[in-house]
């Protein structure tokens, strides 16, 4: 009954065990062992009776797996009583599929004498997805490696790009500096009527806003503005009055009122004390 049990329990381990005498033969195996044999075309008997275990690793050794004479030599220290047990991982690779194990080596006395239990766990899921791991670690470096690269262009670019926009300011603001306002002031000294001196003096005011950050600045505050409120607010800034704006773009005065309410409103300009002109005067 009991050999019944001891037979039973062997056979019923998922682990691929071997049972080794004192020197390295393999003197019983149980059904996972055999089974891996048969499906990968063990040479021999599957359940490898009278091979010896130190012929098998020596051979391992030889081709070039130095696992081989890991094992081999923790057999024998595990025999001799060194060790209380060995522990390694290896692989194990067949024709068709990766595999991977973890191999425990403990001692085991009987009656017929000194015996070594070898223990083979399949750990190939756990090795493939340590690979995938790697994989992806090494995939997430490289891809962080050309985001950077990507970053540091991009940076020098912009940097590029912004210094091209600064020489393209500067040469703007010395061509109406030099070329263009020059000619506006000597047409100002000029016999002109007094409609066309005000459109003369707007415009002045206006190449001296296009050289100065008003513009830009009424942009960048990004308040949906149309084209004829930029123009009434460059007017109002500019200090002409209603009459005189309306004047100059040709349309009726209401609509020069209507539009000094959507610029109030847009600006925020909720209460009256404040100046719609000394507003504009302030975006610098």
């Amino acid at each position: 009954m009991d050999e019944c049990i001891y037979k039973d329990t062997f056979n019923a381990l998922s682990a691929h065990v071997a049972v080794l005498d004192e020197k390295g033969f393999i003197i019983e195996t149980n059904r996972a062992w055999q089974e891996y044999g048969r499906e990968n075309g063990l040479a021999g008997s599957v359940d490898s009776k009278d091979v010896n275990y130190f012929a098998i690793c020596d051979a391992a050794a030889e081709s070039g797996e130095k696992e081989g004479r890991l094992v081999a030599d923790g057999i024998r220290e595990v025999l001799s009583g060194q060790l209380p047990e060995f522990v390694i991982q290896y692989p194990c690779h067949s024709p068709t599929r990766r595999n991977w194990f973890n191999l425990r080596i403990l001692p085991c006395l009987s009656q017929s004498g000194r015996r070594i239990i070898t223990v083979h766990e399949d750990i190939t899921p756990i090795m493939q997805v340590q690979e995938e791991l790697v994989q992806k670690k090494e995939e997430l470096r490289q891809n962080s490696e050309k985001l950077e690269e990507t970053n540091v262009a991009l940076k020098v670019l912009l940097e590029h790009n912004t210094k091209n926009l600064e020489e393209l300011e500067q040469r703007i603001t010395a061509n109406i500096r030099e070329l263009v306002l020059p000619y506006v002031e000597r047409l100002k000294k000029g016999n002109i009527s007094l409609r066309n001196q005000t459109l003369v003096d707007i415009i002045e005011a206006n190449l001296n806003d296009i050289i100065t950050p008003f513009l830009n600045r009424l942009s960048s505050l990004h308040l949906l503005l149309t084209p004829q409120e930029v123009e009434v607010a460059a007017l109002i800034r500019q200090g002409k009055s209603s009459q005189e704006i309306a004047d100059v773009l040709g349309v009726a005065l209401s609509t020069i009122s209507f539009h000094r309410k959507n610029l109030r409103r847009k600006l925020g300009l909720t209460e009256r004390s404040m100046n719609l002109r000394t507003y504009l005067l302030s975006l610098r």
